[in-house]
């Protein structure tokens, strides 16, 4: 029988990871990360450095050399039933911006459907899903597209995806999206709506004040005030 290489490098990686998680976790804070994040998911309780460090310790033993074995790592990550597995899964996702284009959306589509809480849902959008859009503008027919679905954090998405575009924001594409989403009572829509449009007074502190004064009476209070957090008069 013919083992197809990505598979192979994909599972020696993850077994690798997960052993090396398995040794390094912590019973007494797991407990705590998943309260902080108000989650069923349960934590084997290791902290962004060490995860990080084992992380590349096992990338290091076990390199994944193609993109089809970097998405196969990436979604058996993903699927794992521990939550720093899923931060794991998105860290392989940075880490090879190479294959992170048109090819990947599919992928990107995807862990954006099933995120389940801002944690996740905001790293992809924000460092994944908002670089290959900004590269490809024709994907922006699916932002258009998620910020009318059910999902809360797929629309979410639909707005942090321009979170660091700058002076390359579709503004356009910006604006009608926060107002099709400016009467959503949700809190984390309101926050992202306010989010964007602070980040984007970065490089564009006229048009962000112009926005909120023309449409303040659509805008939460929320997502004014965090809208002009940092703007001067």
């Amino acid at each position: 029988m013919t083992i197809d290489p990505a598979q192979a490098q994909a599972a020696a990686f993850v077994a690798d990871l997960r052993r090396r998680m398995l040794r390094a976790a912590d019973p007494a804070k797991a407990p705590q990360m998943q309260a902080y994040m108000k989650t069923d998911q349960p934590f084997y309780g290791i902290q962004a450095g060490p995860r990080r460090r084992l992380f590349g310790q096992a990338l290091k033993e076990h390199p994944l050399t193609t993109r089809q074995a970097w998405e196969m790592a990436i979604r058996q990550l993903w699927a794992a039933d521990r939550r720093e597995a899923m931060y794991q899964a998105l860290e392989l996702a940075e880490r090879f911006p190479i294959y992170l284009d048109e090819t990947s959306w599919p992928l990107l589509t995807d862990l954006v459907q099933t995120a389940t809480h801002w944690d996740t849902l905001d790293w992809i959008a924000a460092k994944l899903v908002g670089p290959v859009v900004r590269a490809n503008r024709g994907l922006e027919r699916d932002l258009i597209a998620w910020r009318s679905t059910p999902s809360l954090w797929v629309r979410r998405a639909s707005l942090l995806a321009h979170l660091h575009h700058g002076h390359d924001t579709n503004l356009p594409l910006l604006e009608t999206t926060i107002l099709a989403l400016a009467g959503d009572p949700d809190f984390f829509i309101r926050k992202a709506i306010g989010w964007v449009l602070r980040e984007l007074a970065r490089t564009k502190p006229d048009w962000v004040r112009q926005f909120v004064a023309q449409h303040a009476g659509q805008l939460s209070p929320l997502s004014r005030r965090e809208a002009l957090k940092h703007l001067t008069a």
